[in-house]
């Protein structure tokens, strides 16, 4: 609403956190378009790079000025394989966006939700109840839509895409245990060194044992020549950052499950840009499996909410 004092915008406390993950998301699928423009001339590992090089600086300057809460700890094994594997999700999706485009990248990812709670019940043994089986259901009914109508598009890349999301759904499935014995930015910290580190083992391997099969994984590094490519990288890093804070900002002012449904506007922005990047609009199949998708992952997210 509009003050008289100062007539400026204010957003009732309720909205702030639907107003942050709208941000969050928009930002998010920035970071898509723009490692789909520049991994036409970089390869994804290079772009994982660059990415967290940003980051980091930014967590270190935070981590500076406010020192890290001492907690528990105890746990390092399980910081570095949350690193490790939140990378190789990194790998994944920008390796989906060049070869799926973003809009069904971006539906694949966001399917994390499904296999976070069936993972859940596999791993640590957590109940499901009838509607989050319910949703797991709707949500793999979705699943075979997109990745079913268009055969032009090789299976391998399909299952690479649904790879991002099982493996991020095993990163926060960490994070909920690392949470209690570490700080925050101290998580972070430890992705971003992880993405750091393994893109460049990555492209030292690339450079002198290249492997077609494992182009996902491997690849070669390039020196950015122009002031445009230098600027698309730090775009890159900050759009990411941008999205990153806004996330994490958007769950203190509201529900979780109703900041998190949000939060799959991701996906309509993502079919926005790709189709104005020049991708082809999803066929009413797979607008159909997208639909099942977010109403799946919607139905898990409240759930846990009303459970938690």
């Amino acid at each position: 609403m509009i003050t008289p004092a100062d007539n400026r915008f204010t957003f009732p406390e309720s909205q702030k956190g639907i107003i942050l993950m709208l941000g969050a998301a928009f930002f998010f699928s920035l970071t898509s378009a723009i490692s789909k423009h520049i991994g036409k001339e970089f390869h994804i590992v290079q772009l994982v790079f660059f990415r967290n090089i940003v980051g980091v600086i930014f967590i270190l300057s935070s981590i500076r000025n406010r020192p890290l809460e001492q907690k528990g700890g105890g746990k390092l094994g399980l910081l570095i394989f949350r690193g490790i594997v939140g990378t190789l999700s990194l790998y994944l999706l920008f390796y989906a966006i060049q070869t799926l485009g973003l809009g069904r990248a971006s539906t694949y990812q966001y399917t994390y939700p499904i296999f976070l709670a069936l993972l859940s019940w596999l791993l640590i043994g957590e109940a499901l109840n009838k509607k989050e089986w319910a949703a797991i259901f709707i949500g793999f009914s979705g699943i075979l839509l997109v990745f079913r109508p268009d055969l032009s598009l090789a299976w391998r890349d399909n299952v690479l895409g649904l790879g991002n999301a099982v493996l991020t759904a095993i990163s926060y499935l960490s994070i909920r245990q690392l949470g209690w014995v570490y700080d925050s930015r101290a998580i972070i910290l430890s992705f971003m060194l992880s993405g750091i580190l393994m893109p460049i083992a990555s492209m030292l391997v690339g450079t002198y044992f290249p492997m077609e099969g494992l182009d996902f994984l491997i690849g070669t590094f390039k020196w950015p020549d122009t002031i445009d490519q230098w600027t698309a990288f730090l775009a890159l890093g900050l759009t990411a950052l941008l999205g990153q804070k806004m996330l994490t900002q958007s769950f203190s002012y509201d529900k979780a499950g109703r900041v998190a449904a949000i939060g799959y506007s991701n996906i309509l922005f993502s079919v926005l840009i790709g189709f104005f990047m020049g991708e082809a609009f999803p066929s009413i199949s797979s607008l159909a499996g997208m639909a099942l998708i977010i109403a799946g992952g919607i139905l898990v997210s409240l759930a846990k909410t009303k459970e938690a």
